[in-house]
Parts: C-alpha cells; sequence; structure tokens
C-alpha cells in the first residue's frame, strides 16, 4: 500500500507539467521545455547525490541498464513532444499513456519473469480505458500515422526506462539511481536544448517554470516513483501512474479555467475506479475456524 501511495504520489506531480507547460512564456517551444525539465531536474538530482556521497563510494554500475535507462529518459521527451506536434495532444497523450502500462508489464515479464498480478490486467483496462477518455473528451481528435508511431515510441520508452529503473534500484540508491539516469539523459538531450531559443528563461515566469518542472516535476517526482518502484512491480507502478492525466484535468479546471465535459468526468470516474483496484491491498487468506 505504501509504494502505490508514492508511486500516485509521483504521478500526482507529473500532472503538473500540462499546466506548467500552459503558463510558460511564449517563446518556450515544447521540444526546448521538454530539455530545460530533464536538465534542471537532472542537476538537482545529481547535487543531492554527490551531498550524500552516494556517487563517490565507487559502486560499480552495470552499463547495460544505465544506457537503456538514460536514453529512455531522452527518448521519452522528443518523441512525446514530436507525437503531440505531428497528431495533437489529445491522441498523442492517449496512445503514450496507454501503450505504456501494457509495453512495461510485457517487458518486465519478458526480461525478469515479473507477472503482472491477477488483477493488474482488469485494473489496467479500467485505467487505460478511463484516462483515454478523459484526455480525449471534447477534443478535436487528429490521428496522424506518424504521430501514432512517436507516441508508442514514447510509451515503450517508458517502460524501458520502468524496468532498467528497477534493475538498478537492486542494487543502488534511489537518489543515486536517478541521478544516474537523468544527468546522463540531460546530456543527451544537451544539443536539444542548445539548437533552442531559450531566451524565455530570462523572465520571471519562464524561470519559475523552469525550476518547478525541473524541480518539483521530475527531481521530486522521481525519487518518489523510485521509492515506490522498490515496493511494487513495474507493471504495477506504470498503471498507478495514469494518475497523471487525472490531476492534468483536476488543475486545468480549477487553474487554467477549462470546462469537464460530461465524458470526461465519466472516465475520470472509470479511471479512480481502475486506480484504487489496483492500490488496495491484497486480501489476506483467512484461516478456516476449528470446527
Amino acid at each position: 500500500m505504501r509504494g502505490s501511495g508514492l508511486v500516485l504520489a509521483a504521478a500526482a506531480l507529473w500532472g503538473t507539467t500540462g499546466t506548467a507547460r500552459a503558463l510558460a512564456p511564449a517563446g518556450a517551444s515544447p521540444l526546448s521545455v521538454g530539455a530545460v525539465r530533464i536538465a534542471v531536474g537532472g542537476a538537482a538530482l545529481l547535487a543531492v547525490a554527490g551531498l550524500r556521497g552516494g556517487l563517490r563510494r565507487g559502486d560499480r554500475w552495470p552499463p547495460g541498464p544505465v544506457a537503456a535507462g538514460a536514453v529512455a529518459v531522452a527518448c521519452y521527451q522528443l518523441a512525446f513532444f514530436s507525437a503531440v506536434a505531428r497528431t495533437g495532444v489529445a491522441v498523442g497523450t492517449m496512445v503514450a499513456i496507454g501503450s505504456a502500462p501494457v509495453l512495461a508489464g510485457l517487458l518486465a515479464w519478458v526480461t525478469g519473469g515479473e507477472r503482472p498480478a491477477g488483477r493488474w490486467y482488469a485494473a489496467t483496462v479500467l485505467a487505460v480505458a478511463g484516462g483515454a477518455l478523459l484526455v480525449v473528451a471534447g477534443q478535436r481528435v487528429r490521428v496522424a500515422a506518424g504521430g501514432v508511431a512517436l507516441a508508442l515510441v514514447a510509451g515503450a520508452a517508458y517502460a524501458v526506462y520502468a524496468v532498467a529503473a528497477k534493475r538498478l534500484l537492486a542494487r543502488h540508491g534511489q537518489v543515486e539511481t536517478m541521478a544516474v539516469l537523468f544527468g546522463a539523459g540531460a546530456l543527451l538531450l544537451a544539443p536539444v536544448a542548445a539548437a533552442r531559443p531559450l531566451g524565455w528563461l530570462a523572465t520571471p515566469r519562464g524561470a519559475l517554470v523552469a525550476l518547478h518542472l525541473g524541480l518539483v516535476a521530475t527531481a521530486a517526482a522521481y525519487l518518489l516513483f523510485a521509492a515506490g518502484l522498490r515496493r511494487v512491480t513495474v507493471a504495477t507502478a506504470a498503471t498507478l501512474s495514469l494518475a497523471e492525466p487525472l490531476t492534468a484535468a483536476a488543475l486545468g479546471v480549477a487553474v487554467l479555467g477549462e470546462r469537464l465535459t460530461a465524458a470526461g468526468l465519466a472516465g475520470a470516474v472509470v479511471l479512480l475506479a481502475g486506480l484504487a483496484l489496483l492500490a488496495a491491498p491484497a486480501r489476506r487468506a483467512t484461516a478456516p475456524a476449528p470446527g
């Protein structure tokens, strides 16, 4: 139950990214915002890990999971924002968040024998269906094959990241693991940041948005996610991450003045039902009463 709560808390922080991007200055392109987010978050995680001394102990880091996780961190940002640009926010988000739990569960099962629990299937169907309805309701749907393919790449990147992080967390601390993955991911995204106009960072609003995305929606969120991932399976963590669009929708209504349609409200209820089913503690079998 504690692990599920930590992952849900992380997803709630991820859900603030859409509102933060909407409040960013006009010159902030989606790719530059994503690159800056990872740069600030990676730097913060490396600073915390450095203060703890965790990266100076001479621990051996397996190159395979580190490389896979870092590439996945960078790839997700590029693939997701490119997908949204090509096929729209509704379809891009729906395909990315809908495919991620399924792909993560399958990858964890194939590579590590981490078979999902029985109720994960029903919970995932409910959460994905509810999330899709919540995201798409009231939106103009524009389907582009290239954009859908990129959204699937984003979902696969999330799955690879989750499996790699789970593997590393078995031997290393959560702060150090996140610092290594996001520090390396930030280096991979540095050329993207350098190629985009970054003048928006010099404005007070731009600086606040960058700090929020980097420190809260990345560093703090992924530390919570890592702590939860220690306690639950990859498949469970990936499905619980679908709380992100629920938070995003609530903030859109409360902060941005957006309206939630009846279909969107129904999607939110179905999504909540799936998350509740998965997060609830499993029932323990009781011994039969003595005759």
